[in-house]
């Protein structure tokens, strides 16, 4: 039998989780990151707090400003 199945929800939680944690890792400020991304702020913040659903291409960017392979912020 298979376990609770995964909600949209649960993804973007364990997403933001993830980049917030590499983000943190790399000693960088959602500020510093925001700067790197041309985003605002508080688009970074919710992403990590799971409330945005950001696209591939904003993945890419971030794993980039990271300096990290997209792959490295999708396990989780």
């Amino acid at each position: 039998m298979m376990g609770k199945p995964i909600t949209h929800k649960h993804i973007l939680a364990k997403f933001g989780e993830k980049m917030q944690k590499v983000r943190k890792a790399k000693g960088i400020s959602q500020e510093e990151l925001a700067a790197r991304l041309s985003m605002h702020r508080n688009y970074i913040g919710m992403i990590e707090r799971g409330e945005r659903n950001p696209t591939i291409r904003t993945l890419y960017k971030v794993s980039k400003a990271l300096g990290v392979d997209s792959c490295e912020l999708l396990p989780f």
